[in-house]
C-alpha cells in the first residue's frame, strides 16, 4: 500500500532575502561613490564672476609649490616638467577628435610667469587653454 502525503508542498521562491542584498549594495555603492574625489590636488582657485562650461580634453594642474601635474581622458594626474607636457597634450589629443580644450587648474599662490609658460606650451600645440576658477563667494 502506497504512502500518500496528506498535504502539498508548493514549490516558491521568496523574493525578500534577494531584495534586502540588492538595496544593500545600492546602499554600499552610493556611500563609496560619494567618498571618491574627483580632484585628488588640492588648488585653490582664484576666484571669478564668471564660470565657463567647457570641458577640456586634458587637465593641468599647477599646485601652490609650483609643481605642473597632467592628465587626460580622466586618467590620475601624473607628476610631470614643462618638457613632458607636449607629449601628454599630443596624446590627449590623438584619443579625441572634439576641438582641443585644455582645462588648466592653477592655485592662486602660483607665480604668473609660470601660468604663461604652460600657457605657451598650449599654444605651440595648437591647443585652447580654459582657465578654471571658483565663482564669489557671496556673504
Amino acid at each position: 500500500m502506497p504512502l500518500h502525503r496528506r498535504t502539498r508542498v508548493t514549490p516558491t521562491f521568496n523574493m525578500s532575502s534577494m531584495t534586502d542584498i540588492i538595496f544593500l549594495l545600492l546602499i554600499f555603492f552610493m556611500i563609496t561613490s560619494t567618498l571618491v574625489a574627483p580632484n585628488a590636488l588640492k588648488v585653490n582657485l582664484p576666484h571669478s564672476k564668471q564660470q565657463s562650461t567647457t570641458q577640456g580634453v586634458a587637465r593641468i594642474t599647477i599646485d601652490s609649490l609650483q609643481n605642473i601635474y597632467a592628465s587626460a581622458d580622466g586618467k590620475e594626474d601624473q607628476l610631470v616638467t614643462l618638457d613632458q607636457l607636449p607629449a601628454v597634450l599630443q596624446t590627449a589629443a590623438a584619443n579625441d577628435s572634439t576641438e582641443l580644450f585644455v582645462s588648466l587648474y592653477a592655485d592662486e599662490k602660483v607665480p604668473y610667469r609660470n601660468i604663461v609658460e604652460v600657457l605657451n606650451v598650449a599654444n605651440e600645440n595648437n591647443f585652447k587653454m580654459v582657465l578654471a576658477t571658483r565663482p564669489p563667494e557671496h556673504n
